[in-house]
């Protein structure tokens, strides 16, 4: 008769600490805000918008739009103008206290 070994159950995943799962979403938060300020501003410059006679009609903007917040998305992963860092660093602040 043969035997089986018996091998120890798997263990769990380890989990990062719950401050450190709330700072990953605050600094997404941070992120996201930073985002949507940048996204206003290159739509005040005028970014995304025809100025000839052949522009690209109703949906024009709605695409616009679309450009600019994938144009802005790329301004905060390449390291922003610093708000989300200080927006990340107030928000830490008020949720540790």
């Amino acid at each position: 008769m043969t035997t089986t070994p018996v091998l120890p159950a798997p263990r769990p995943a380890p989990t990062l600490p719950d401050y450190i799962q709330n700072d990953a979403k605050l600094h997404a938060a941070a992120q996201q805000l930073e985002v949507s300020f940048l996204a206003e501003m290159l739509k005040s410059t005028g970014l995304g918008t025809q100025v000839n006679a052949f522009g690209g009609g109703a949906g024009e903007e709605h695409f616009g739009s679309f450009l600019r917040e994938a144009q802005a998305n790329e301004m905060v992963k390449s390291g922003g103008i610093g708000l989300a860092e200080a927006l990340f660093e107030a928000m830490k602040a008020k949720w540790h206290a």
